[in-house]
């Protein structure tokens, strides 16, 4: 891959708020396309994702906020941090 071409992507989103266990049905996948770009003059890199991990810490990020959070919160529509 060359810097500037155009990839395809998928991108995970949340559909729903999660209750209990997440579910295959609380999330979407997305195709998407990405222009692989790193600033001029940066020293940054591009990397390829393989896997995706869903920490124990993102379950309380898709449920619905009770009460007002510290951290950010997903929201339905919203990919995941």
């Amino acid at each position: 891959m060359a810097l500037g071409e155009v990839v395809k992507n998928m991108q995970i989103i949340l559909k729903n708020y999660v209750t209990g266990s997440p579910k295959k049905t609380d999330f979407e996948m997305v195709p998407r396309s990405l222009k692989l770009k790193v600033p001029e003059g940066s020293r940054g890199v591009l990397v390829k994702n393989l896997y995706l991990s869903c920490d124990p810490y993102l379950r309380f990020s898709m449920s619905k906020p009770k009460t007002p959070s510290y951290s950010s919160d997903s929201k339905p529509g919203s990919f995941l941090p």
